[in-house]
């Protein structure tokens, strides 16, 4: 089994834990990634020496916050509250093109399997940042990008990237529905070769306390490589 550092746990209690997942690590084991010899959940389970339940998952390319119950009981009370929408979620995403300074994208979407049957999907979102890249791409001189803060009220798989793509304005480093020669840029010229989408905050109630809690994952280094060419960092995202 590959051996990977400790995993960066945000909270740990007897009930639950929040942990800062990376890019690139599978969330669970999957027939889809025969290459994975190490996942999330397994990591999870070993660094804390028990049982893990995850609530809810990440793409294998996003990055951020995921949240995981100790107990059965917990998973229960932590899964009502994403079916009863209460948990509040909000990703960084990078995409090509300005979007409008805030929206909704209201597209019904199918999951993992082909020609399944499309469900309500809305995702909310704000356009924190712009800039304006003095690059020759194709028929353009110069390239626009968008910092955005996303908030999807639904959880349908891969939905803020696919309702990005749906507008028109795809994720940076999204291999399936973004523009290749845009990812070939921010690898080229910025050594950024991953999805720039980042779960940064997530905020529920504590099943077994009461308490509300709220996490804020920090962004890996190529993300903030991005913050920094483009003139972002003092920005409250």
């Amino acid at each position: 089994m590959t051996e990977r550092a400790p995993l960066h746990l945000l909270h740990l209690d007897d009930h639950l834990l929040v942990v800062d997942k990376p890019a690139g690590l599978l969330a669970h084991a999957s027939k889809m990634a025969a290459d994975v010899d190490v996942d999330l959940l397994d990591q999870l389970r070993q660094q804390v020496q028990g049982e893990v339940f995850l609530v809810h998952r990440l793409d294998r390319a996003t990055s951020g916050l995921v949240l995981a119950a100790r107990t059965r009981e917990a998973a229960g009370d932590l899964g009502r509250q994403f079916m009863a929408r209460t948990v509040e979620k909000t990703y960084l995403a990078v995409c090509r093109g300005w979007p409008a300074e805030a929206g909704e994208i209201d597209h019904p979407l199918g999951d993992v399997r082909p020609n399944s049957p499309k469900k309500p999907a809305l995702t909310r979102y704000r356009r924190v940042a712009t800039v304006e890249v003095p690059i020759a791409l194709g028929k353009y001189a110069q390239q626009r990008y968008a910092l955005m803060a996303v908030d999807p009220e639904t959880g349908r798989y891969r939905q803020i990237r696919k309702h990005f793509h749906h507008i028109s304005h795809p994720l940076i480093g999204d291999t399936s529905h973004g523009r290749t020669e845009h990812n070939r840029l921010f690898q080229s010229e910025w050594q950024v070769g991953r999805l720039l989408l980042h779960a940064r905050r997530l905020a529920f109630t504590h099943p077994v306390t009461g308490e509300r809690l709220a996490f804020v994952a920090p962004l890996d280094r190529e993300f903030r490589r991005v913050i920094e060419v483009f003139g972002w960092r003092d920005l409250d995202f």
